[in-house]
């Protein structure tokens, strides 16, 4: 089952895009995968929430998943942290993120 979120990159551009639930996906893997940000400037560090090139902001409410302890302390030492941030490879896709907004971060 595909869900259908957006996402505004750095540019300020929206993408309304169709994402499988079905591959165990994170947010910062769907950016990648549609090439929304040049690549190298998104997950630096592949994935293990230590990096923060994958910061969003999450614009609507949806279901997500719990903040873990790694993710909320990367997240404190942030400049442009805010309420709303999550580190996008942390939140894996699921059927109940449809219509899920999100922004990318500023690059710090």
């Amino acid at each position: 089952m595909d869900i259908t979120i957006k996402i505004t990159d750095r540019k300020g551009k929206t993408h309304e895009i169709q994402v499988p639930t079905d591959m165990a996906l994170n947010l910062m893997q769907v950016v990648r995968a549609y090439e929304l940000e040049p690549i190298g400037t998104v997950g630096v560090c592949g994935g293990m929430a230590m990096c923060s090139t994958c910061q969003c902001y999450i614009l609507n409410e949806v279901s997500l998943p719990e903040k873990k302890e790694l993710e909320d302390t990367t997240l404190s030492r942030l400049q442009h942290s805010k309420p709303n941030s999550r580190l996008s490879c942390q939140v894996v896709v699921t059927k109940e993120m449809e219509g899920l907004e999100m922004e990318l971060a500023p690059m710090m």
